[in-house]
């Protein structure tokens, strides 16, 4: 569904993208991370058709960008950060009049407006005027307006910064929803609790692209798999024991805890807690020690970093 091969854009001489190569397939939720300042924003608008690339190429719903691109603004929804809406109209009126930009007929807009502002709840709200909505309500609103004439592909730019966590919660239940439809949606945003709830798979751009995997197949690579067994009696012959196993790659000891490096903890962790055992040890849980998105997204960002 998006395709790009060497997706480069310039500002006055300096690299805002700089030959970003991506595959998104269809219905692949799609987070795009980065600081502020890295590109996610003019990736956007570069896919959007809204700005032109400086080199290099890129699909969206296979037509090309700069070659297609009506067809494919045609063929995408877009959430910007800033809803943009029209304040002295009310929410309906809103709505239609980009569902009539969009070419849907009087029936289809009076369908899609209902359904969608009912999906946001905000049909009883539909005729006041949104300069009088609070920020999540306009965000609802906003994006309303970008599924009003059902894209394939939908972009999100920070859909929840700046929203209580109520509102938050809906916007990203919603999210939920429109995946569970087969939509490709690309996510940008800053909240890495959001992107790994919703993603299949993130990548990391500062600039250039860093890293593109699932969250899951990104702990590994960094930090590989430990479990953690807590013991209540842990001595050092049972850290040493546990260390000298074959399939250990280290061990260590944090208080009560026997902290392991292991390849396949699923097929180690018997064998492991039976020689634990075996010495005596009073073993009280066993649990992996999982790694955050945060520090993921971190320790990608400082290993990239210039010498």
């Amino acid at each position: 569904m998006i395709r790009t091969e060497q997706l480069t854009r310039h500002f006055d001489g300096r690299p805002a993208v700089e030959e970003l190569n991506l595959e998104i397939g269809r219905g692949e939720v799609f987070g795009f991370l980065g600081p502020n300042g890295a590109g996610k924003t003019t990736t956007v608008r570069l896919l959007c058709c809204l700005i032109a690339p400086t080199r290099g190429r890129a699909w969206v719903n296979g037509f090309e960008v700069g070659v297609d691109s009506d067809a494919i603004r045609a063929s995408v929804g877009i959430l910007t950060e800033t809803p943009g809406l029209y304040d002295r109209l009310s929410a309906e009126r809103n709505l239609d009049i980009f569902a009539r930009l969009y070419g849907l007929s009087a029936g289809e807009r009076e369908a899609q407006i209902k359904r969608y502002l009912q999906m946001l709840e905000l049909w009883e709200k539909r005729r006041e005027p949104v300069g009088t909505f609070s920020k999540g309500m306009r965000q609802k609103v906003a994006l309303a307006r970008a599924l009003l004439h059902e894209p394939p592909v939908l972009f999100l730019d920070e859909p929840t910064a700046g929203l209580d966590p109520e509102v938050a919660k809906t916007v990203r239940d919603f999210i939920a929803e429109l995946r569970g439809e087969g939509r490709t949606i690309f996510l940008c945003t800053h909240n890495l609790d959001e992107a790994e709830r919703l993603c299949d798979r993130i990548a990391v751009l500062r600039t250039r692209l860093i890293a593109v995997d699932t969250p899951e197949n990104l702990r590994r690579r960094l930090f590989g798999r430990r479990t953690v067994v807590q013991v209540r009696n842990l001595a050092p012959e049972m850290v040493s024991a546990a260390a000298a196993l074959p399939f250990v790659q280290h061990a260590s000891r944090e208080g009560s805890r026997l902290v392991v490096d292991l390849a396949d903890p699923e097929a180690q962790n018997p064998a492991l807690v039976k020689c634990l055992v075996g010495l005596g040890a009073e073993v009280q849980f066993v649990t992996e020690l999982r790694h955050s998105l945060e520090e993921v997204y971190l320790t990608l960002l400082e290993e990239e970093k210039p010498a």
